[in-house]
Order: C-alpha cells, then structure tokens, then sequence
C-alpha cells in the first residue's frame, strides 16, 4: 500500500512537470528579419555613441536644463504615463498569481424554516477552506503572464520614449524662442537704423541735396520694416505657451532664456555608434519589441485556449447542525474538472488565426520601426553636416554684408551713389543677419534632432 501511494505520487509530478513544460504555439512564432547593415551611417564606425551622454550635459545652458527639469516633473502626458507603469505593473502581479493555488475561508451559519406541518426549523453552521488550481496543461496561463510581463516593459519603455521626446521638444521650442527673440532684436536695431534713415532723408531733402523720392524710399523701408514686429511677437508668446504646456502649466508661465550665443561653435562630427547599441538606446524600438512579445503571448493564449483545461480543488473543514458539535464534525473532499471545447462553430479556431495575424503585424511593425529609426538618424546626421556648412557661410555673408552697408554710406554721404544703393545695401545686411541667426538656430535644432534619433535624453536620471 505504502509502495503504491509513493509510485502514485512519484506519477503525478511526472505527469504535472510534463504538462507543464509544454506550451503550444512556440514552433508558430516568427523571428523579426531585420539584417542589421554594418554601420549606422555609411561613413560612421564608432563604437560610442553621444546618446550615451546625459541631456543636461548635452545642453549646457542651464535656464534650458531647468526648464526641461520642470518639465519632466510636472508634465502632465510624462505624469500619466508613470500611472500607466503603475497599473501595469499590478496587472503583472495578478497574471503571475493566477498560476499559483488559490486559498479561500468562509464562515457561515443558516436557519431554514419551511412551512411543511411540524417540521422544525433546521440550522446549519460551518467552517470550509478550499484551495484550488489550474493545471497549466498546454502553457495558457504561463503565456498570459509573459503577455504581462511584456506589455508592463512596454509601458516602461513607452515613458522612457516620453521622456526622450519631450527633452527634445522643449530643446527644440526653446531655441526656436531664442531665435525669435534673436530675429525680433534685429528687426528693432534694424527699425532705428531706418528712422535715422528717414531723418537723414529728410535733412537732405530739405536742403535741396536730394529729391523727395529718397526721403520717400526711406518712408517705405521704415514703414515695411516696423510690419514685422507684430507678427514677431505673436510668434513668440504662442513659443512661450507651447513651452509652458509642455511644462505642466498655464500660458501665463514665464518662460526664462538667455539670448542666444551667436559664435558658439558645436562638434564637427558627432558619434553615433553601432547598429546594435542603437536598437537598445531607442526606447521606442524596445517598446515596439515588447508589444512584438506580447502579440506572440497572445497567440500562445489563443493557441493553448483549443484544448482541455483541468482544475483541481480540496476543500477541508467543519460542518456541523449544531454550533457546539461544530469542531466535532471536519470534513474533506477533493474535486478535479476537465473542460473541454466540443464544438464552438470554429470560434476558437478564428481566434488563433485572428491572433496569429496580429503576431505577424506586430512583427513587421516593429521592422518598420526599425527601418525608420535608421532612416532618421541618417536623415539628422546628412542635415546636422549641412547646416554647420551653410551656419560657416552665412556668417562670411553676415560679415560681407556688413562692410557692404558700411562702405555704401561713405560713398552715399560723399555723393557718390544714390540712395537707392544704400537701401539695398542695407536689405541685404538685414537678410544677412536674419539669415545668420537662422542658420545658428538650425545647428542646435539638428543636434537636438541627432540626440533624438540616436536614443539620447532618457537613460540617465539626474541626481
């Protein structure tokens, strides 16, 4: 009997540890086909990668490192997403529990009364615990707890995408506001060299040096000039909201900056590391990964739902008709279900095709999202080169154009030219400096476009 009860026992492990080990739907699960290129661009065989620096070391201003610092602890998409990491996490919780027994307790006591003749009322007092579990016979229940496990480390990596984001939107709102600032300054230095030009006109014209056209023409330029101001100004307060939005707060937010630096020299090249360190900085790429493993779970779900499933319970306890009898009376019983689908019209069936179609979706999206992340650091480095070209010789242009402005009203106040020369020397000087200012945005609107594309601004927390 003793040698039979160990055999017995020794059969049911076997045979829970063999159902256990098996999970269908593995054999159906396809590989992304992403054949890496060597290098991330063609020119490029760094083994480092500027993502690796931190943002605040990436944006040396300090009024943009706080203002991106605000942001992210009060921005209210980068708020919910953390709610979001939360709630995910519990789920996972809850998946990995539903593969372990359940242990419940009650305590109860009824009367019945029955309106047969003379049959007393009969009581009924008892105390139970009931354990049961599922035997996870085809992997359902260890799928649905890699399916939680996947979409919280999606969650993890879709705020970790946020974070990346959002310090490159505020970088990039921010130095479009220093630029605007830039522009409007140039505009205002620009509207006094005009009045001057008009008063100049004026005594000229009054001392019979100069026709009236002239002091007309300056009328004109002034005129045409102070039309931008306005429109810059709207420009920026709509920057300012944008930028306050983004940190978690009413457009009435002042929005501190400094002016912008226009010689500041940023690296020739920056590094952009290898095709492999890329897929594990984007957390995008690692978020669309993750949802890839979730579909698969899904139709390792779907798969395991066709077959049978068994439970098992053992329930023990007290039941008694009699309150004081009740500890003298335990009890126990061992239930075991087996539910099976018989005939459900196909459903099931459609359901893992259903879910298969979904696997193979998910994985082409996460190759498209892998293609374009190459194509965008491509696209920032080509453009990042560009512009640092054509920042080099917008300031040659700056510069010609100022010595330009500044011979043309020597030779306009010793006679030699007319105004009109003077005018389009100047406009040429204005567009120049608009131009240059411009360009100097540009830069850091690349870099910050770079940083992005490589999977900079979110790996490392500030202390």
């Amino acid at each position: 009997m003793k040698r039979d009860k160990i055999v017995y026992g020794a059969l049911l492990c076997g045979v829970v540890l063999l159902c256990n080990s098996c999970m269908l739907g593995r054999r159906q699960i396809k590989s992304p086909e992403l054949e890496l290129p060597a290098t991330v661009v063609a020119d490029a065989t760094d083994s480092l990668t500027m993502a690796d620096m931190a943002w605040w070391n990436v944006y040396s201003d300090s009024t943009l490192t706080a203002l991106i610092e605000r942001t992210l602890e009060r921005n209210k998409d980068m708020l919910a997403a953390s709610a979001r990491v939360r709630r995910m996490r519990a789920l996972g919780r809850v998946a990995r529990a539903d593969q372990l027994p359940s242990v419940s307790g009650q305590l109860a006591a009824d009367t019945e009364h029955n309106d047969y003749e003379g049959e007393p009322a009969s009581d009924e007092f008892d105390a139970k615990v009931s354990l049961a579990w599922e035997l996870d016979l085809w992997g359902n229940l260890r799928w649905a707890n890699r399916k939680a496990v996947a979409e919280y480390l999606a969650t993890v990596d879709a705020q970790r995408a946020l974070q990346m984001t959002l310090v490159a939107e505020v970088a990039t709102a921010y130095y479009e506001l220093v630029a605007l600032d830039q522009e409007l300054s140039i505009v205002r230095r620009t509207l006094q060299t005009r009045k001057e030009g008009v008063r100049q006109a004026r005594l000229r014209f009054e001392g019979g040096l100069t026709s009236e056209t002239a002091l007309q023409q300056a009328k004109v330029e002034l005129a045409s000039t102070a039309t931008l101001i306005p429109g810059l100004e709207s420009r920026i307060a709509l920057k300012e909201h944008q930028i306050a939005l983004l940190a978690g707060a009413y457009p009435t937010l002042r929005i501190d900056r400094q002016t912008m630096e226009m010689h500041a020299r940023l690296p020739e090249r920056l590094k952009v590391g290898l095709p492999s360190e890329l897929l594990k900085r984007r957390p995008d790429l690692r978020q669309s990964e993750q949802t890839l493993r979730a579909a698969e779970a899904a139709m390792g779900m779907a798969s395991a739902d066709r077959f049978p499933r068994i439970t098992f319970s053992l329930t023990g306890g007290w039941e008694n008709d009699d309150l004081k009898g009740l500890f003298s009376s335990p009890f126990s019983y061992v239930n075991g279900s087996l539910v099976s689908p018989l005939f459900s019209f196909g459903k099931k069936k459609a359901k893992y095709k259903a879910a298969l179609a979904a696997c193979d979706e998910a994985r082409l999206n996460y190759e498209q999202k892998v293609l374009e992340a190459f194509r965008e650091v491509n696209d920032a480095v080509v453009t990042y080169r560009n512009v640092r070209t054509a920042a080099a010789l917008k300031r040659d242009l700056q510069q010609a154009a100022q010595k330009y402005v500044e011979l043309a009203q020597l030779q306009y106040f010793n006679g030699v030219i007319n105004y009109l020369d003077v005018l389009d020397a100047q406009r040429k000087y204005f567009d120049a400096q608009i131009g240059l200012s411009n360009a100097v945005r540009d830069e850091h609107l690349a870099m910050v476009d770079l940083y992005k594309a490589l999977g900079g601004g979110w790996g490392v927390e500030r202390e």
